[in-house]
């Protein structure tokens, strides 16, 4: 085995002990919780080692990094999410090799998302990006939708050719009434998975947290976490 091989593996055995505790914690199933390894800025030799330590779920945020990764990984069993704002000119691109694009936050972006996965040939799952940060009508510092925007959003993704709504996803916020209260938001966005899946009731997907606080979204009910300095190290200065 590899050094860095050694070092990927006991940095997964760490977080997987972190995720057990949770939902220990929480009274949930260890199964409830689906880790994603959020790959950015790491080479597609690192993705490689994942998959062959057991990792299935991958997320990249800048198409430009993601999409030759993907193309060199193409023989793995791997499942690949787009995390990051996503431009309409990325958007065929990223349809090319994203199973879902977490972070759908407006509809000129679903637009685009349905034309390119009916013309690939693909279903692509969607989660609706959630600005806890935003007001009413407006967008997140990061993206996303406002709170009062998600039911409108979710029956455009539900009723789009050539996608799949999933569910939500949120990154805590470092501004407004969530700042420094990650469990809160969490526990907010599970509200709003609550209120979404009364007419989405398939909708069940819940991405929350990441690395320093992927125990408050456990307790709080995510059913995913994107862990990227945890597994993989901290990350060189881009640049």
């Amino acid at each position: 085995m590899t050094d860095r091989k050694h070092e990927l593996a006991a940095n997964l055995a760490k977080v997987e002990e972190r995720i057990i505790a949770a939902c220990a914690a929480a009274g949930r199933p260890r199964q409830d919780v689906t880790l994603i390894v959020v790959t950015k800025t790491y080479p597609a030799d690192d993705v490689r080692i994942l998959s062959e330590l057991g990792v299935r779920h991958v997320a990249e945020n800048r198409d430009q990094d993601a999409a030759p990764k993907a193309a060199a990984c193409s023989d793995l069993p791997l499942s690949w999410h787009f995390v990051g704002q996503l431009q309409t000119n990325k958007v065929r691109s990223v349809v090319g090799y994203a199973d879902v694009v977490q972070s759908v936050d407006r509809a000129r972006l679903v637009t685009a998302l349905s034309k390119e996965a009916v013309r690939a040939g693909r279903e692509v799952g969607c989660l609706l990006q959630v600005a806890l940060d935003a007001g009413e009508s407006g967008r997140g510092e990061r993206g996303g939708v406002a709170p009062a925007g998600i039911e409108e959003l979710a029956d455009l993704v539900a009723g789009s050719d050539g996608l799949r709504f999933d569910g939500l996803m949120t990154v805590a916020p470092l501004t407004g009434e969530y700042a420094g209260r990650q469990q809160a938001a969490f526990e907010h966005l599970m509200d709003l998975s609550t209120r979404v899946r009364r007419t989405h009731p398939a909708a069940n997907m819940v991405s929350a947290g990441m690395s320093a606080d992927l125990e408050q979204a456990v307790a709080a009910g995510a059913t995913h976490v994107r862990v990227g300095t945890a597994v993989l190290g901290v990350r060189p200065r881009l640049g």
